[in-house]
C-alpha cells in the first residue's frame, strides 16, 4: 500500500495544494495506521518543497516534489512507485487504485490506510459535474458518480495507480465529497 508515491529514495510526489508556506511537512512511509508506532514506519522531515512554478490554488499544475532530509530505506513496506511514460494513456473504463488516510465516509474518519478501486470516466462525464475549468491534457477524471466510492478530503496528494504506475495525484473533488474526483495527470509533468 502507499500514501505518497516515492519516485526515488529521497523524493516523494504529491499535490501542490497540500503545502502551506511556513508550515513543516513530515513524510511517513511504510505506515498502515498513522496513530500507531509501527516498526515499518519511516518518519522523515522534508528538506524542501518544490511545487510546480505555475500552480495557483484551485487551478491547474497541482503537483509538487518533496525532497526528503535523508533517503528512505527501501524494503517490503516502502518501495518506489513507477512513473508513467510521456505517451502513457489512461483511458475511460480503466480501473485504478487509490489508497489514503482520508475519511471512509463523510462522517467516519480513520487512522488506517484504505484502498479503493476507481473507474476512469470520459471527460464529458466530468463536464456535467463541475463548473471548474478542466484540461484533459493535464488532468484525469475518475469514478462513476452512481457509485459511492471516492477519495475524500485527507486523500489529497495520494497517487492514482493504474497497472502499478502512478498515473495521477489526487487534486480535488466536489464539495459534498461525492464522485467524481479530478487528478493531476502525472505523465504531463515528467519534464
Amino acid at each position: 500500500m502507499w500514501g505518497f508515491p516515492c519516485v526515488c529514495e529521497d523524493f516523494v510526489l504529491t499535490a501542490a495544494h497540500c503545502w502551506r508556506r511556513n508550515r513543516s511537512i513530515t513524510v511517513i512511509l511504510g505506515a498502515h495506521d498513522i496513530d500507531e508506532q509501527e516498526m515499518t514506519q519511516q518518519v522523515i522531515p522534508i528538506r524542501r518543497a518544490i511545487p510546480h512554478p505555475y500552480f495557483k490554488r484551485n487551478s491547474f499544475n497541482d503537483i509538487m516534489l518533496l525532497q526528503l532530509e535523508k533517503k528512505a530505506k527501501l524494503n517490503a513496506e516502502v518501495s518506489l512507485l513507477k512513473l508513467p511514460s510521456v505517451h502513457s494513456q489512461v483511458t475511460p473504463g480503466m480501473v485504478c487504485s487509490l489508497a489514503g488516510w482520508g475519511p471512509i465516509d463523510q462522517n467516519i474518519s480513520t487512522t488506517e490506510l484504505h484502498e479503493v478501486q476507481l473507474e476512469i470516466q470520459k471527460d464529458e462525464e466530468r463536464l456535467s459535474h463541475f463548473k471548474r475549468p478542466y484540461d484533459s491534457t493535464t488532468q484525469i477524471c475518475e469514478e462513476n458518480p452512481k457509485e459511492k466510492k471516492n477519495g475524500l478530503q485527507g486523500d489529497s496528494g495520494s497517487p492514482l495507480v493504474c497497472k502499478n504506475v502512478a498515473q495521477g495525484i489526487v487534486s480535488y473533488g466536489k464539495m459534498e465529497e461525492t464522485p467524481p474526483n479530478i487528478y493531476t495527470r502525472t505523465s504531463s509533468f515528467l519534464h
